[in-house]
């Protein structure tokens, strides 16, 4: 499940912040159609949508910065977003990472 947090922003109000560690289980990784499908996802929410394997962090919404993660199957990948629906947007994209990208 997504951990959300606050954080405090520029103007004083609070931030939505919510990361999940996930796996990659589908046997040919994040390869090119479901970093696709990733960033279809993470599109449809309005927050910033970070994605990392190991100390690489790369923006979430770019399929070009995906892919030079290469991760494979079993990777651990961490989803991270900030904004508002970051909640979802983590939960959407783990519920797909976590299906092997069965759209």
């Amino acid at each position: 499940m997504a951990e959300p947090t606050a954080a405090s922003g520029g103007g004083g109000g609070a931030t939505e912040v919510a990361e999940r560690e996930v796996e990659v289980v589908n046997a040919e990784g994040m390869h090119a159609r479901p970093s696709h499908l990733f960033v279809l996802t993470a599109n449809r929410f309005a927050c910033e949508v970070e994605l990392g394997l190991g100390d690489r962090r790369v923006n979430g919404k770019s399929i070009m910065m995906i892919m030079t993660l290469a991760a494979e199957c079993g990777a651990r990948l961490r989803i991270r977003a900030k904004g508002p629906g970051a909640s979802e947007a983590v939960e959407a994209l783990a519920r797909l990472v976590s299906s092997g990208f069965k759209a």
